[in-house]
């Protein structure tokens, strides 16, 4: 009978974590050819191939996803195991490692993730903001279990992957006090030459943004585009400009930048989904955060 080495199994969980030999060493304080010992130590008892290389980097095989799956359960378990004979708490952590795209508005962000923190056992967030390809990227080798984002994988990107819709709004468009008092009257044909601070050039919001304004030929006096919507939101509160921001958050932009809603563009939808490697939602805080979303934020 053969027997699973759980060091071995630490090991290459904290490989496939790091992604890579050298950070692993690091974080266990071994050499390098020790980690490479232990994972091919595993990979025989296994039979399985569990990592190619890519550079410096190791990426996880089809077997070597399966067994980082059962991995992280069994590290789980084991830390469980250690805390609860340490006299700590006999409740398990649930982790949650989220990709957030760097074009989604931190409020509606914050929104989604609430419910996970609510669940009834402990659960632990590590949010991580960056651009979608470099987050499905992190996604496709499990250091994700899921990436929040404005919009679906495309058909282009060779990440297996699945799209759960979270849900759709209509979009308002917020500025300062004397802003709003001049472009209200007409709106939204009176943002024809109004300054406006928008999303960059390839978010789904300005892509839907745009196809409105060359519709209604409404012509913005574009003060400035960005990747950080809270950037986009606090320059807006300064006067520099009008900017648009989820409809179910307006009245957390007004209070927390001190703006005003200009009015509502029903007519430009922003979509925003939880992208997973399953198919099926497996992962306790995922399902709760998909369900309150289609529930209760975007009904």
């Amino acid at each position: 009978m053969k027997y699973l080495n759980y060091h071995h199994l630490r090991v290459f969980w904290t490989a496939a974590r790091e992604g890579g030999v050298t950070r692993a060493s690091e974080k266990l304080h071994v050499s390098q050819p020790t980690v490479t010992t232990q994972i091919r130590a595993l990979e025989q008892a296994l039979g399985q191939k569990l990592f190619t290389r890519s550079g410096r980097r190791l990426i996880l095989t089809e077997p070597g996803r399966s067994a980082y799956r059962y991995a992280d359960e069994i590290v789980g378990l084991g830390q469980e195991l250690m805390d609860k004979m340490e006299g700590g708490s006999p409740a398990r952590e649930v982790r949650l490692t989220v990709g957030i795209a760097d074009v989604l508005p931190k409020l509606i962000a914050y929104r989604i993730l609430e419910p996970a923190v609510r669940l009834p056992e402990p659960v632990r967030v590590e949010g991580i903001e960056d651009a979608p390809e470099r987050l499905l990227a992190e996604l496709a080798v499990f250091r994700l279990d899921v990436v929040l984002a404005d919009a679906p994988v495309g058909p282009t990107v060779r990440v297996r992957a699945y799209n759960h819709l979270l849900g759709e709004c209509a979009v308002s468009v917020f500025g300062a006090d004397r802003l709003v008092r001049t472009y209200r009257r007409g709106f939204p044909r009176s943002l024809h030459g109004a300054p406006f601070l928008l999303p960059r050039q390839d978010s789904a919001l300005r892509l839907a943004l745009d196809d409105w304004f060359e519709r209604e030929g409404v012509r913005p006096q574009i003060v400035g585009e960005f990747d950080d919507s809270a950037l986009m939101n606090a320059l807006g509160q300064a006067g520099l400009g009008l900017f648009p921001a989820p409809d179910p958050i307006a009245a957390e932009v007004c209070r927390q930048y001190d703006v005003r809603s200009l009015g509502t563009i029903k007519a430009v939808r922003q979509r925003f989904y939880a992208i997973t490697v399953d198919r099926k939602l497996k992962h306790p805080a995922v399902i709760a955060i998909c369900e309150a979303a289609r529930r209760k934020l975007f009904p």
